[in-house]
């Protein structure tokens, strides 16, 4: 094993043979910088890579002798041809088209050929309907080749989206580093994007910045950390994880979507009211079952999504300037079939919890999120599950500068547009448009004692009679109630909970909604997408 310097500590590693991790530097802990053709090896199945366009002609386009010195420098020293290295491999016996790039090529600096095979990767990859998995990373531009290099960014950018609406699935793993072009173009153009822990990642580089702004950055600076803070990746991942974490991903995206012809929908094993084959409680106290709603000790959107699904995939990020945490969703399954779930979380195990969370109360960066993750599952065919408990949408200063409005108005236009099945399950409190954002579906069912309604209680006291003391009385006159709602055709189905509901007693309910989400799933996949269209239109249109 040859010795190697690591690139953040500085110290040089002396390997023994002895050593049982060769990915990690000794002293610091940092991923050593994993070549081409090792990283592939290293997630493929047996070690089985097919490659694509190996002897791309070399660019030098304005005859630069220096620079063809240090191309046939680079390529004689490393046995790399380029920057990147394409090709077909499997990952678990699911097919795949990979890239990956070197750094010890030029720093893997994007030119001529490295835009021409990442080009050809996502052409072929779309003839062939394969996903595509792109391990990025780079220095940026190959300014020996000027504007040409330049040009690259939208020729691969065009390839990437002519790859996207075939309906591929692309995934790009940023490692360390990633910057300029490369993050500018197809490394942030992924459905999903991952980086690996550590790797630093962003446009301008540190010294760049730090030269022009004369400002001194701060710690931690354009790290996977930060991208993920800052909702501009969907996580960060060890190394050694990778493989599983990209098969888990591969293999939820070639289950979805799950469409049959004709599904037999048997009727719910609940006491049938009406044609809706569901419960409905009997008339109870609005005050009372507001209270009920608001325990600290009923389940969360996660611990729904948790006890429901077989497998849950979190995904972070707007993509522009945060990850709200009061917002929750991703990719998850039950049985064969693939879902986007999104959910309103809740802090409640403390206070501490509860303000990580903003009380439940989404930004318009959380509906940025959660409209995000929804469109995906359109492009998918997914059906989409929200999990909504929300006092309301967040409403202070930043809310309304970051356009709160705006955010809202933009879920329920694009949700009155999505082909995929949409399922609304209120299991807390709903208020006002910050639980419609996410409650306007093409079925909406509720918990015995979860509620939905235009405003708090206070608040609606507050505005009819100046008065929020008189909250007890607005909750009795609002209608909010489980049975109210049904009454009024608000939902579609009401769900008997045990007595005083909490996450140990929670399992025979999610059994119920567990084999009820598949129902609506499989029953709706089956239909034309304008019907799934139209059905929601009708919907809403009747009140």
């Amino acid at each position: 094993m040859k010795n190697v310097f690591c690139d953040k500590c500085k110290k040089e590693i002396v390997w023994t043979g002895k050593e049982k991790d060769y990915s990690r530097c000794p002293y610091c802990g940092n991923y050593i910088i994993m070549h081409a053709k090792t990283r592939i090896k290293e997630i493929a199945d047996s070690e089985i890579f097919y490659e694509w366009d190996e002897a791309v002609k070399r660019a030098n386009p304005f005859g630069d002798k220096e620079y063809a010195e240090k191309l046939a420098l680079s390529s004689s020293k490393y046995k790399l041809r380029e920057a990147v290295v394409t090709g077909e491999i499997k990952i678990n016996g699911i097919k795949t088209a990979i890239g990956v790039m070197d750094s010890r090529f030029m720093m893997a600096s994007m030119g001529r050929v490295v835009g021409e095979k990442v080009t050809r990767l996502f052409e072929r990859a779309t003839k062939k309907k394969l996903p595509v998995i792109m391990f990025c990373c780079s220095g940026g531009a190959r300014m020996q080749e000027g504007i040409y290099s330049l040009m690259q960014m939208a020729k691969t950018s065009a390839a990437v989206e002519a790859h996207n609406r075939q309906g591929n699935l692309y995934i790009s793993v940023l490692t360390n580093p990633t910057m300029g072009g490369v993050t500018a173009s197809f490394a942030m153009q992924a459905d999903i994007v991952l980086a690996e822990k550590g790797a630093m990642i962003g446009f301008a580089g540190k010294r760049v910045i730090e030269q022009n702004t004369h400002v001194k950055l701060p710690e931690g600076f354009q790290t996977s950390a930060f991208q993920v803070e800052h909702g501009l990746i969907d996580a960060e991942v060890y190394r050694e994880d990778l493989k599983e974490y990209l098969y888990k991903l591969l293999k939820m995206h070639s289950l979805a979507p799950q469409k049959k012809a004709k599904v037999k929908v048997s009727k719910p094993k609940m006491p049938v009211i009406k044609s809706k084959g569901e419960y409905v409680p009997e008339i109870i106290d609005g005050w009372e079952v507001i209270q009920k709603a608001r325990s600290a000790q009923r389940p969360s959107s996660l611990d729904y999504i948790k006890g429901i699904f077989d497998d849950f995939i979190e995904l972070h990020g707007d993509r522009s300037m945060g990850d709200d945490h009061a917002i929750v969703g991703g990719i998850a399954t039950i049985g064969e079939t693939t879902f986007t779930v999104v959910g309103i979380q809740k802090g409640k195990k403390d206070v501490k919890e509860a303000i990580y969370r903003n009380w439940g109360m989404p930004s318009p960066a959380g509906y940025r999120k959660a409209l995000r993750l929804i469109r995906q599952a359109d492009k998918f065919g997914r059906p989409i599950v929200c999990f909504v408990d929300t006092i309301g949408a967040a409403c202070g200063i930043e809310a309304e500068e970051h356009g709160q409005g705006f955010a809202i108005a933009n879920m329920l236009k694009n949700l009155s547009a999505v082909s995929s099945p949409v399922l609304s399950i209120f299991h807390g409190e709903g208020g006002s448009g910050g639980a419609l954002a996410l409650g306007f579906a093409n079925e909406v069912w509720i918990l015995e004692n979860a509620v939905y309604s235009i405003l708090s209680p206070e608040g609606f006291a507050s505005i009819i009679w100046k008065d929020n003391e008189k909250a007890t009385e607005a909750a009795r006159v609002m209608k909010l109630t489980s049975t109210d709602l049904y009454r009024l055709k608000i939902v579609d189905r009401v769900y008997k909970e045990p007595v005083d509901l909490t996450t140990s007693n929670m399992g025979k309910l999610c059994t119920k909604l567990r084999d009820d989400i598949q129902e609506f799933a499989l029953s709706n996949l089956c239909k034309d997408k304008k019907a799934i269209v139209d059905q929601r239109y009708k919907r809403f249109r009747e009140y």
